[in-house]
């Protein structure tokens, strides 16, 4: 059994902080809790282990998590730009919120946000085969939401009092995935290339498990968000620019 490792991230420079996280992983921690974190980027970038928990007390810089491929991140605390970028697998869950290109270009695992995300969330998510990136957001985002998907699943829940999407260019260029959002959307913000319809009761059901994921790891009652209706976003064709395009 694994001893737990505590880290003072108090002053630390994120190349010094990520040392250390990569030296405990080596040493066989499964448990690591940062405290003071104030801004430190790349956390957590690039390492694997399915069975290790990584707790973050502050705000992590950018890129949280880029190419990590297995562990769990906990942020208790706001997050800067693209936490999970180019994420392969794993998991990251913000207790608050969270900055601009949540989930750029994430291949693999889950991204929970309690709270809001600002600019392109979810922009250029992709999906191969088995592995389905999966972004939920519990409040509201900001504009070009799953802007260039190529695949996977990103909801938003607008649990924070405010439109879950009240910006355009939502699904811009979207060419696969698609985008669950509780409640209508107003079409003047779809992005080119992205069409709506009201989700099915065989498409709310299919995303059941993943809402009631995200309702247990942020003590949420799941019951109300699954009785509402959802709007969902999906391609309107597999190439959203062909027109844009001339041959000679």
């Amino acid at each position: 059994m694994s001893t737990p490792v505590r880290i003072n991230a108090d002053a630390l420079h994120y190349t010094q902080l990520n040392q250390m996280i990569r030296a405990a992983i080596a040493d066989g921690a499964k448990e690591i809790t940062i405290d003071n974190v104030l801004g430190q980027r790349f956390i957590g970038d690039g390492i694997r282990g399915d069975d290790v928990t990584i707790t973050l007390n502050g705000v992590p810089g950018g890129d949280l998590a880029m190419f990590m491929s297995g562990p769990t991140i906990i942020v208790h605390g706001n997050a800067d730009h693209a936490p999970g970028n180019t994420m392969d697998n794993g998991r990251i869950f913000i207790h608050g919120s969270a900055g601009d290109a949540v989930s750029h270009s994430m291949r693999g695992g889950r991204v929970y946000v309690r709270d809001n995300i600002g600019y392109r969330g979810g922009i250029h998510m992709k999906q191969y085969r088995e592995k389905r990136p999966i972004l939920i957001v519990g409040g509201a985002a900001r504009a070009f939401l799953g802007e260039y998907m190529a695949g996977g699943l990103l909801i938003v829940l607008g649990l924070t009092g405010i439109p879950p999407i009240a910006e355009r260019g939502v699904g811009s260029g979207i060419h696969g995935g698609e985008i669950f959002v509780r409640g209508p959307v107003d079409e003047y913000n779809l992005g080119v290339g992205a069409k709506q319809t009201q989700a099915t009761k065989d498409q709310v059901l299919s995303i059941k498990p993943v809402i009631e994921d995200f309702a247990q790891v942020f003590n949420i009652s799941p019951a109300l968000l699954l009785a509402s209706e959802f709007t969902r976003i999906a391609p309107a064709s597999a190439r959203p620019f062909a027109n844009k395009y001339t041959w000679e």
